[in-house]
C-alpha cells in the first residue's frame, strides 16, 4: 500500500512538472533583425517567466501573421507598420482583417534605412536611378512596400531602376554581398549590418533620407504609421559615420486573443521587469523602455498584459481597454 501510494505521489509529481513545463512558440522570419527581435524575447520569457518560449522561423512576417490568427501560434511581431495593416485589413493584407489578434507590448522603435557601399558613389536616395535594386519580395512582400517607400523618398520608382528579383530579406543580404545588389534595407544597430560590413570591400553606409515635407509625404504615404527622424553616429550603428535620415516605426508584439490571459500576463512581466536584460542584448533593443510597453496605438490590448500594465501603474485610469 505504502509502495502503491509512493508510486502514485511520484505520478502526480512528474505530471505537476510536465504540466508547467509549458512551452508557447512566437512568430519570426529567417534572419535579419526580426529574428534577433524574437530571439531575444524567447531568451527573456524562457529564463524568467516559467516557461519555454520557442522561435518559429518563416519567410517573412506576412507568412505567420495568419498562423497567429488562426490560433496555430501563440505569439508574433512585426514593425507597426505591417501590426496596422494586419489588423486592420490594408495593405498587405487588403480585404483580410485579422481580428483575432490583440497588442502584448510596445517595444522598441525600429530606425531602418537604405544601405550601400562607402565607395559606391551613392550619397541620396535619388543617385539610384538606374541601380540595382532588390524587387518582388515575394515571401516578405512587406519589404517590398518598404523599399517602394524608400525609393520614393528621393522620388524614384521602381520603373527608374534595375530590378533584381528577390523572394526575401535574407537573399537580397546575400544578393549585397555578391555584388548582384547596389542596395539593401537594413535596420540600424541590427547584425547583418555588421556582418556586410566586414564582407564587403570597404564597409557599409546608409544614404540620409530627404526630410523635406514633399519628401516625407511620398515616403509615408508607403509606410503608415512611420516617420522620418535623424540618428547620430553612436557605438552598435555599424554604417552611420555621419547623422542622417531613416524611417522608423514602434515594434511590436502581440499574441491569438485566446492565448490564456496568465500565459499573456507572465510574458509581459518578464519583459517589463527585465528591461536592462533586454538591453544588453544589443543595439536594437537601446530605446526599448518597460514604462512605454502600454502605449496606446489605437488597436487592442490583450487582456493579460493589461492585467500586468495595471499593476505597474503604466496603465491610465479610465482608459478602454478593447
Amino acid at each position: 500500500m505504502i509502495r502503491t501510494l509512493a508510486a502514485a505521489g511520484v505520478a502526480a509529481l512528474l505530471f505537476a512538472e510536465t504540466a508547467t513545463a509549458q512551452t508557447v512558440g512566437i512568430g519570426t522570419t529567417r534572419g535579419g533583425a526580426t529574428a534577433q527581435v524574437t530571439a531575444g524575447i524567447s531568451k527573456i520569457v524562457s529564463e524568467h517567466a516559467g516557461m519555454q518560449m520557442r522561435p518559429q522561423p518563416m519567410g517573412g512576417t506576412e507568412q505567420y501573421i495568419p498562423v497567429v490568427n488562426a490560433g496555430e501560434l501563440e505569439f508574433g511581431v512585426a514593425n507597426m507598420m505591417q501590426t496596422v495593416m494586419a489588423f486592420k485589413g490594408t495593405g498587405l493584407n487588403e480585404g483580410q482583417k485579422n481580428d483575432n489578434l490583440r497588442l502584448v507590448a510596445t517595444m522598441m522603435v525600429f530606425e531602418t534605412g537604405l544601405l550601400v557601399r562607402k565607395d559606391s558613389g551613392l550619397n541620396s536616395p535619388a543617385d539610384l536611378r538606374g541601380k540595382r535594386v532588390p524587387h518582388g519580395f515575394d515571401s516578405a512582400k512587406l519589404f517590398q512596400f518598404m523599399m517602394t517607400a524608400l525609393l520614393a523618398n528621393g522620388g524614384v520608382s521602381f520603373n527608374d531602376v534595375q530590378r533584381v528579383p528577390t523572394i526575401a530579406l535574407e537573399p537580397s543580404f546575400a544578393s549585397f554581398k555578391e555584388g548582384k545588389v547596389d542596395v539593401v534595407i537594413a535596420a540600424v544597430g541590427s547584425a547583418i549590418v555588421t556582418e556586410l560590413n566586414a564582407s564587403v570591400p570597404g564597409g557599409v553606409k546608409y544614404l540620409s533620407l530627404l526630410n523635406t515635407p514633399e519628401a516625407q509625404k511620398r515616403t509615408l504615404d508607403n509606410a503608415p504609421a512611420a516617420y522620418i527622424t535623424t540618428l547620430q553616429p553612436a557605438p552598435g550603428f555599424v554604417g552611420l559615420d555621419a547623422p542622417a535620415n531613416v524611417v522608423a516605426f514602434d515594434y511590436m508584439l502581440w499574441a491569438h486573443k485566446n492565448v490564456p490571459d496568465d500565459v499573456v500576463y507572465r510574458v509581459t512581466k518578464a519583459m517589463h521587469e527585465r528591461e536592462k536584460d533586454l538591453h544588453d542584448l544589443g543595439p536594437l533593443w537601446r530605446s526599448h523602455a518597460a514604462a512605454k510597453m502600454s502605449r496606446d496605438q489605437g488597436l487592442p490590448y490583450h487582456p493579460g498584459a493589461i492585467k500586468l500594465f495595471k499593476e505597474k501603474g503604466i496603465w491610465a485610469a479610465g482608459r478602454p481597454e478593447s
